[in-house]
């Protein structure tokens, strides 16, 4: 029996924030390390040395699209999660000599913000830095918040909630005047527009393969030289000693191409999701009481993301998906499953009631300027049609 989504005709898929398909030239590049080429890097033999080899030219891919000093400076772990922990838990802990005070902004994805609730409970002292209306970090209040005691400062590079673009630069200028060291959560950002960590003074830095079309269970943390990190996952020493147990290769390989891709491809792609993002978000905001969120002009170009007066989000995706064949997204998924309004919201000043009626719309390679009229339509059917029925 069909599904009344199958019947809808072609899907349209709106949410990349929370998973890329990945590319299918990732795919036949990667291919053979899941079956001929199944060596283990750590191995000696000319299997093992072919997957070692595979593994560094890979580390070399993800090093030129974040302009790295060295390869050696990529940390592979099993995505963007651990490389946050990684970096919030190892360096705290491998340089709590020095001090032992942590900071993160008010709109940090939780595998950022939970680490450093971990390492309150050991004794570290934690502070949230909050951002203004558009969830742009106030530099005043950061400097206010940062002493010298501060060890550790982490700050998300674009949001996936709301799709704003953090102005690192300075951020990492206030850092280093006054703290100690600057790790960035760059998962939402990689792959869609350009970061150089030696230009913008990163020194730990967050990416996930998946984000820019490569395969899941695969990151990278960037560790600048000469910062110290004390592993959180010890075993048989590979990744320099930080990340022990054997890599996934298949994953990493593909995630080296992806990057490769990425690079070569970002500017291009940019600019084509930013004009459609740019009609999306003008035809929505013909709706009553919708309201966009985040920045209006420093946002990721594939990022749309609003809120409506009066409705839940749940309703919205669940109508959009069953009704129109249109995955969204409402909030963030690794959040999503508490009924509490999303701390992003929140933080850039929504109440409760509001933060509650959002909906996020992220385009990817698959979408096509043809789409828009239906996604539009779609919208709008489905945000009159809850308020009809809507108890708010």
């Amino acid at each position: 029996m069909l599904s009344l989504a199958s019947k809808m005709g072609k899907r349209i898929h709106l949410d990349h924030a929370s998973a890329r398909p990945v590319d299918p030239r990732v795919v036949a590049f990667a291919q053979p390390y899941l079956g001929e080429n199944i060596g283990n890097p750590s191995s000696l033999h000319s299997v093992g040395l072919k997957a070692r080899r595979a593994l560094e030219e890979a580390r070399e891919e993800v090093a030129k699209l974040i302009n790295a000093e060295e390869p050696e400076s990529i940390i592979f772990t099993s995505g963007a999660t651990e490389a946050n922990n990684l970096a919030i838990r190892g360096t705290a802990l491998r340089n709590a000599q020095k001090g032992k005070k942590v900071v993160a902004s008010a709109i940090e994805h939780i595998s950022v913000l939970n680490p450093m609730k971990e390492l309150q409970k050991g004794g570290f002292e934690f502070h949230l830095a909050p951002v203004n209306s558009t969830g742009t970090v106030d530099l005043g209040r950061l400097r206010e918040i940062i002493t010298e005691d501060t060890i550790l400062t982490s700050i998300i590079m674009a949001n996936n909630e709301i799709g704003t673009i953090e102005p690192i630069k300075e951020i990492a200028e206030v850092v280093h005047q006054k703290g100690l060291y600057l790790h960035v959560d760059a998962t939402a950002a990689a792959g869609c527009i350009p970061i150089d960590v030696q230009a913008d003074g990163v020194d730990l830095l967050t990416l996930s393969s998946n984000n820019f079309y490569g395969p899941q269970g695969a990151g990278a943390l960037y560790i600048r030289p000469k910062v110290k990190v004390q592993p959180i996952l010890p075993g048989g020493g590979q990744e320099r000693g930080l990340r022990s147990g054997t890599e996934n290769i298949f994953a990493i390989v593909g995630m080296g191409e992806a990057a490769r891709i990425a690079q070569a491809e970002m500017g291009e792609e940019a600019r084509r999701l930013k004009e459609m993002r740019d009609k999306l978000i003008e035809e929505i905001l013909k709706i009553e009481e919708a309201y966009l969120t985040g920045h209006p002009t420093q946002r990721l170009p594939h990022h749309a993301s609003f809120r409506f007066s009066r409705i839940e989000g749940e309703s919205i995706l669940l109508n959009m998906d069953m009704r129109h064949n249109i995955q969204v997204a409402t909030g963030s998924a690794c959040s999503s499953k508490t009924l509490e309004p999303s701390h992003v919201l929140l933080a850039i000043g929504l109440k409760h009631e509001e933060a509650h009626g959002s909906m996020v719309l992220t385009l990817g390679r698959g979408n096509r300027p043809e789409e828009i009229p239906k996604i539009s339509e779609a919208v709008k059917e489905t945000v009159e049609r809850l308020r009809r029925v809507s108890a708010l």
